[in-house]
């Protein structure tokens, strides 16, 4: 029995409940964020075994060890020991489909290759009886020569088991090369490996052989992560060592592929039994639907206007309550302590400020919950396979449907998934479209302007004309995606298209806690990320739209008075200050650029904010205008913006005009910096991210413009 601390590593292909099996371990013990300089999730938590604290990591999913992407590049380092932001682990948990042994085990034979202890974790085993598929772990264990077992993560008790198998594990390492390639293979391998990886690269004994294969296999080493001398020499290491594999009749780029599934195919012959079933499968009959060409996109609309007008309609009743709390804790806040520049920080500053961007929490786990479900039950693969010939048409690769998929979440980690998109002209059309999709930074700025100014009026008596036009946002991007895609299309070259492969699995029920804690999660980032940046932003707006102090005029009823002409005298000091400061001067410096839009000073302030994070627009017109609140007066961000009267024409500042014109400026204008920043990083080059910062905040300019104009006149 273990009785150290270890440190686990889960590994798997995607789909295969690895997540789920490590936040069953964990629980509340653990901790998502992004690995150091790159948008990569990192999950880590510990879990107790027998008494003992271990540590978990669940590695970034992968098809192979042969890393394509930079996920799972990460999980190839860290399994050899040459990643600097994770240890080694102590025993690697590979996590496979049982209804899918042959495709997940190539995996498992190249981790067991790393001289690592190795555990198989046969998961989902209730979806391989539901397909009629029966498994003999100890024949699987035999063959490998490693621990296996197996469960369906689902059930508690079976985690159980799979903590006790832990536990007894002696964590003997596997036979490297069990797969037992042949002669021809063998010689190549041990050709690169002394005459060039061992003399001329830093990468660890322990990947040598991994290392040569896929050299091997790709030809070449322009993707390796690893220090290397004497590249001439490398390359014709290599082709000699492919040279010996064609003499001896294989195939370089397939070799290895072929001997690890032979291997596979032996070990799971007799483990693994199909029973004939007659009946079609429940995943078949649904996927005759929800993959119908006609079908399939009305259901996909339909879900995507179910999802939207929920978001809107559950979230309101939890956000009046947020908003009353921040509402009535300023109030606390500034009668308790004494009247000061403090008073005025914490009220009109942080407390406004965060309050306006926590109000919209309930919207974000909204967003996240559906997204999770959608992923959960499988059906996310479908929306991506149902839009793949679209994409195709209007010049987007079928890869490019899950980063844009992404997107709705946030514009980042989407376009880190362009890395699965091959050809590059498919790849920088997709980037230069990506930040169109409604991103949930976007959405506290619609949320705001859609609850003031648009009527909650029911339309077809289930849907309002709220959540329509909250729906209509979001497509409203995907169109303008689209439109660009296409014009895009006939600017860049043609480039060689490659095949769209995507697995479908099979439909399932989602995993109901998991589903709660990473929403839960998600909305923890959200709010400790831009909770932060907010807080920082707040205090500096607070600065600059209160200083410098300046005193308001005494106007005396004489005709020989003179003072300030555009002072008005039904103008309050609040007011009169925000005006006359730092903020308030730089407001009126730009104003007259974004009036034709229907924008005033104010927004003009956001909209320079939002550039740190979208969400910030609704944090910094929260301190703006409760900076400007009279003494004793306190209310909603929305009963202000209602409220808001120009005090040059007497009209209210905002209309449902000015309210979809802002919405249109920021559904297509490129208001973030951490977006621009990793468009940098994966384009290598300023060229891509200057121009889609000036394209994209050119067609919002004339597009809100037009919208206003339009607006406003009829």
């Amino acid at each position: 029995m273990n009785k150290e601390p270890l440190s686990i590593a889960l590994v798997g292909n995607p789909n295969t409940g690895k997540s789920t099996i490590f936040n069953a371990l964990t629980g509340l013990r653990q901790k998502i964020a992004n690995y150091p300089g790159i948008t990569v999730e990192r999950k880590v938590g510990t879990t107790i075994i027998g008494g003992v604290l271990h540590k978990v990591i669940d590695l970034p999913g992968a098809y192979s060890l042969n890393y394509k992407k930079l996920d799972e590049r990460i999980a190839y380092e860290t399994l050899i020991g040459s990643y600097e932001h994770e240890e080694v682990p102590d025993l690697v948990l590979v996590v496979v489909d049982s209804s899918n042994l042959d495709r997940n085990l190539y995996l498992a034979s190249q981790v067991m290759d790393l001289g690592i202890p190795v555990m198989l974790v046969l998961n989902m085993t209730d979806v391989a009886e539901g397909k009629g598929i029966k498994i003999n772990p100890d024949l699987i264990s035999s063959s490998l020569g490693i621990p296996v077992v197996a469960i369906s993560a689902k059930n508690k008790t079976e985690i159980e088991k799979l903590k006790g198998e832990i536990s007894n594990f002696d964590l003997s390492k596997p036979e490297a090369l069990k797969w037992n390639p042949d002669d021809s293979l063998k010689e190549a391998m041990d050709l690169l490996i002394n005459d060039w990886i061992k003399l001329h690269t830093d990468i660890p004994d322990r990947a040598q052989a991994i290392e040569a294969l896929r050299l091997i296999s790709e030809g070449d080493f322009k993707d390796a992560f690893y220090t290397f001398e004497d590249e001439g020499k490398g390359r014709a290491t290599i082709r000699k060592a492919q040279q010996i594999i064609e003499q001896g009749g294989g195939n370089p780029m397939a070799a290895e592929v072929l001997l690890r599934y032979n291997f596979i195919g032996e070990s799971t012959s007799e483990a693994a039994t199909h029973s004939a079933q007659s009946e079609v499968s429940i995943t078949d009959r649904i996927d005759a639907f929800v993959t119908h060409k006609v079908a399939g996109p009305v259901i996909f609309t339909l879900v995507l206007l179910f999802m939207f007008q929920a978001i809107f309609s559950w979230a309101t009743p939890f956000m009046d309550m947020i908003d009353l709390l921040f509402v009535e804790g300023g109030n606390w806040v500034a009668n308790t302590l004494p009247d000061g520049m403090l008073n005025d920080l914490l009220v009109d500053g942080v407390i406004a400020g965060l309050g306006g961007v926590v109000i919209f929490l309930p919207q974000i786990l909204f967003l996240f919950f559906f997204i999770y479900i959608l992923e959960g039950t499988g059906y996310m693969a479908r929306a991506a396979f149902v839009m793949d010939g679209f994409m195709t048409k209007v010049g987007l690769h079928g890869r490019s449907v899950v980063p844009l998929m992404s997107g709705f979440a946030c514009a980042i980690p989407g376009i880190m998934a362009t890395r699965t998109i091959e050809n590059w002209r498919d790849r920088i059309i997709t980037i230069m479209v990506l930040p169109f999709m409604a991103c949930s930074a976007r959405l506290p700025v619609y949320a705001l302007m859609i609850a003031a100014f648009i009527p909650s009026t029911t339309v077809l008596g289930i849907f309002t004309l709220q959540g329509i036009t909250f729906f209509g946002l979001y497509i409203f991007g995907i169109v303008m995606a689209v439109f660009a895609a296409v014009v895009m299309k006939r600017i860049f070259p043609t480039g060689q298209q490659t095949p769209f492969i995507m697995e479908l699995p099979a439909y399932k029920m989602p995993k109901w806690s998991v589903v709660f804690q990473n929403t839960a999660e998600r909305g923890k980032v959200f709010i400790t990320e831009a909770g932060k940046i907010i807080v920082a932003i707040s205090i500096v707006l607070w600065f600059l739209a209160s200083f410098p102090k300046t005193e308001m005029p005494q106007v005396v009823q004489s005709e020989s008075t003179e003072y300030d002409s555009s002072f008005d005298i039904t103008e309050n000091p609040e007011s009169y200050q925000l005006r006359h400061s730092f903020a308030g001067r730089f407001g009126k410096m730009i104003e007259p650029v974004i009036e034709p839009l229907g924008f005033d000073w104010k927004i003009g302030i956001g909209l320079i904010t939002s550039f740190a994070a979208r969400e910030v627009m609704v944090g910094t017109l929260n301190t703006i205008y409760s900076i400007e609140e009279e003494d004793g007066e306190s209310s909603t961000l929305k009963e202000k913006l209602i409220n808001d009267v120009n005090p040059e024409t007497g009209k209210p500042v905002y209309s449902i005009a000015t309210a979809i014109s802002l919405m249109i400026f920021f559904a297509l204008a490129m208001q973030c910096m951490s977006t621009i920043a990793i468009v940098k990083r994966e384009t290598n080059s300023w060229k891509w991210p200057t121009a889609m910062f000036v394209y994209m905040t050119a067609l919002a300019y004339i597009s809100s413009f037009i919208a206003f104009q339009i607006g406003s006149n009829l």
